[in-house]
């Protein structure tokens, strides 16, 4: 990848470690298609690759590189569940309608998964598993989402107890995590590139350095103006998230940009296998810090301190990703940052994807900050079948209007309530820690000591030592138990989660995940619907047009 095009992609140590990609020229002459998508990253190519497998003909129009913003710069984690805590999500929809929203966010992993295997992407590289994990000793909201996702839902999530957590994330500053077997972590610019290349070996053309500078979304072709020609279509698709501000401005203001950093370190050989034996995805957080995983075998790649205002991503890792690495991993000893970078990421107010049609044959796909690899994916397929089949799943999303978001003032308040956010976490951590200390002194041995006051010879396996740790208390504990935590039986019932095995992925995969072209959600599947037969080429529909055009403005979906 030559200077300008690492430039463009932030100098990171994805753009480092890039798949080669070609340089696609700018759109020199007009077109017409069926449909116009504008913006070349994980939505909008996951987009016009499913409309395009679907017959109809596709252009991208991208204005600088394939998934050069968010795209190509996040963490890399493909995790189950939007950004919106899935309480808030019954809360607005109620449980029937939350747990379908679920099972279309698992399809969404489950499409990038299949992505990468049927398409055999390279350089992906993933890696299976999530841990959600805890810095407090507060069990109660853990309890609640676990209850509500592995029970209402039917999530494949895992409670984990501190014993467990422990022995593989080697900290005293964790306590118990949710895991997520299923999910799992990847290269996002490989993963972006690997999409591009396959969305063009179906038809689909893809224009780089080519800005959409205005569009008339009125009539039943839509124009849309770059620097040196023009593009008309039926449909018109604006996957720009963040970027959209001199095409569409008043869509643009319902997106809060929100910029979070990544920095990957220098190997760090052993010293890293002996902290981190975890090879999946690890999140301490609920909000902007800190996220990460072991890449290039012995590197760390650590991500977080989302701002609403951008920083330097040199001293973002100086000053706040060394001072967080000490603090967890103290046993690693100073480590040093060979790339860091920052990503402009799309959130709603709501926290939820925007996703659906703005005004007769003008579609949005946008917001997917804090779960973008999955949700993209839901939106690119949602809106090829609804664009091609005249499926409205896409309205599942319809209660997440589009919302103005406050402008500066609302980034303001926004940076303040991260602020307080992130200092009740920290203030939150260190009495937990301290509580953590305090019982740790005055608990008995594990095993009793020999005659000679020596320790005995240690347990045959760490089994051994969460059954001792999860007996009945003694009569001599009894007194502490308002002040120890809940024992592992306590927490999770009769249910027992045994080691993790991070060997092939053998859970099922939702029956709306395998083939989005061919199969529908969930919720319709009872109704016997006829679908189109596989192998044949589709008719275009005649969609009913609305007699009120909104002309493009995001007044409602």
């Amino acid at each position: 990848m030559d200077e300008t095009v690492a430039a463009d992609y932030g100098r990171s140590w994805y753009a480092a470690t890039a798949v080669a990609a070609p340089e696609r020229p700018p759109l020199a002459f007009d077109v017409d298609v069926d449909v116009c998508v504008i913006g070349a990253g994980l939505a909008g190519l996951t987009t016009a690759l499913e409309i395009a497998r679907l017959g109809w003909s596709v252009v991208v129009l991208e204005a600088k590189r394939v998934a050069w913003s968010a795209s190509g710069r996040n963490c890399g984690f493909v995790l189950p569940g939007f950004a919106c805590d899935p309480h808030r999500i019954v809360e607005r929809v109620g449980l029937d309608r939350a747990r379908r929203l679920w099972a279309l966010s698992e399809a969404g992993v489950a499409y990038v998964r299949t992505m990468i295997r049927e398409s055999e992407l390279p350089a992906v590289h993933p890696a299976r598993g999530w841990l959600d994990v805890s810095k407090t000793d507060d069990l109660d909201e853990m309890q609640e989402t676990l209850s509500l996702l592995a029970g209402d839902f039917g999530a494949a999530v895992e409670g984990w107890p501190v014993e467990q957590v422990r022995e593989l994330l080697k900290s005293d500053a964790y306590f118990h995590a949710l895991h997520y077997p299923n999910a799992f972590h990847i290269h996002p610019l490989n993963y972006a590139l690997g999409l591009a290349a396959a969305a063009e070996a179906a038809g689909v053309r893809i224009f780089e350095d080519t800005p959409a500078r205005e569009i008339d979304p009125a009539g039943v072709r839509k124009r849309v103006a770059t620097p040196a020609a023009m593009v008309r279509a039926g449909q018109v698709v604006l996957a720009g998230n963040v970027h959209m501000g001199e095409l569409m401005p008043r869509l643009a203001e319902t997106v809060l940009p929100v910029t979070s950093y990544t920095a990957v370190t220098a190997p760090l050989g052993g010293r890293l296998h002996d902290a981190i034996a975890y090879p999946g995805a690890v999140s301490d957080s609920r909000f902007a810090n800190h996220h990460y995983r072991v890449v290039d075998g012995d590197r760390l790649l650590w991500c977080g301190e989302g701002t609403c205002f951008s920083r330097d991503p040199r001293k973002v890792a100086e000053s706040s990703f060394k001072p967080a690495i000490a603090a967890v991993y103290p046993q690693l000893g100073p480590v040093e940052f060979t790339h860091a970078w920052g990503g402009s990421m799309g959130f709603a107010i709501h926290r939820m994807p925007q996703i659906g049609e703005i005004s007769p044959g003008l579609w949005v796909a946008a917001a997917f900050g804090g779960h973008g690899l999955n949700t993209t994916a839901i939106a690119g397929n949602l809106i090829a079948r609804a664009i091609v089949e005249n499926d409205d799943n896409w309205r599942q999303f319809e209660p997440w209007d589009l919302v103005w978001a406050g402008g500066t003032s609302g980034r303001l308040v926004q940076e303040t309530r991260m602020r307080l956010r992130n200092r009740r976490e920290t203030v939150a951590a260190a009495l937990a820690q301290r509580r953590d200390r305090k019982r740790r002194a005055a608990a008995p041995p594990l095993y009793r000591r020999s005659d000679e006051e020596t320790d005995g010879p240690p347990p045959t396996d760490w089994a051994e030592v969460r059954a001792v740790a999860a007996a009945p208390p003694t009569e001599a504990r009894r007194e502490r138990d308002e002040d120890e935590p809940l024992r592992p039986a306590e927490i999770y019932g009769r249910r027992a989660y045994g080691d993790p095995s991070f060997g092939p992925d053998d859970a099922p995969e939702p029956p709306n995940a395998l083939d989005w072209r061919r199969a529908k959600a969930i919720e319709d599947r009872a109704g016997g619907s006829d679908e189109t037969a596989p192998g044949s080429s589709p008719q275009r529909p005649e969609r009913p047009r609305s007699v009120d055009s909104r002309h493009g403005r995001p007044s409602g979906r």
